[in-house]
């Protein structure tokens, strides 16, 4: 196999519930051998296409589950990263990209919990300043509140100009 097509292998499929629900993204790769086993169907490709010595198929884009899966798809967990993800990797207080931590609105000392709405992206210096008081209390202004947010978000990561059709079963298209 050539690089390319190995580079093309790794391109991204949204995968779907029977119900047309977003289920997840794995490689193309995986959708692949998802569709020969036959537990997908394939809705979308990309115009790229793979080869073997018997057969030649373009790369999956979008697949669907044959069978329902039950699955929370809109549960997100609460990770460093998610947290980056949702508050666009910039501080909440400045708007600054570097030098990142997270920070307890409510501090722990002060009853504070580990949660959407209690946890924010900070750079050092603004989450110095804040100490151990509450932003009202170090006078200082959230740029927005923060809440949980739900899976889609999290699928707004990988749309590209590349897979511009996925916004079509994220329910993102204003038609």
């Amino acid at each position: 196999m050539s690089k390319y097509q190995s580079n093309r292998l790794n391109s991204l499929t949204l995968i779907l519930n029977a119900s047309y629900l977003p289920l997840g993204v794995c490689s193309s790769k995986r959708a692949i051998c998802l569709y020969f086993l036959d537990k997908v169907d394939i809705l979308m490709n990309y115009d790229e296409r793979i080869h073997s010595p018997s057969l030649q198929m373009k790369i999956p884009s979008v697949i669907k589950l044959k069978k329902y899966v039950s699955f929370n798809s809109l549960d997100i967990v609460l990770n460093r990263k998610n947290l980056l993800m949702r508050d666009n990797s910039c501080c909440q207080y400045c708007g600054s990209k570097s030098s990142l931590t997270i920070d307890h609105i409510v501090p722990k000392q002060k009853g504070g919990q580990d949660t959407w709405e209690n946890l924010i992206i900070a750079c050092s210096p603004c989450n110095s300043k804040k100490g151990n008081r509450t932003p009202y209390e170090a006078e200082m202004k959230l740029m927005k509140i923060p809440k949980k947010p739900n899976r889609f978000m999290y699928y707004n990561q990988y749309i590209s100009q590349r897979n511009e059709g996925w916004k079509d079963y994220l329910f993102q298209n204003k038609n």
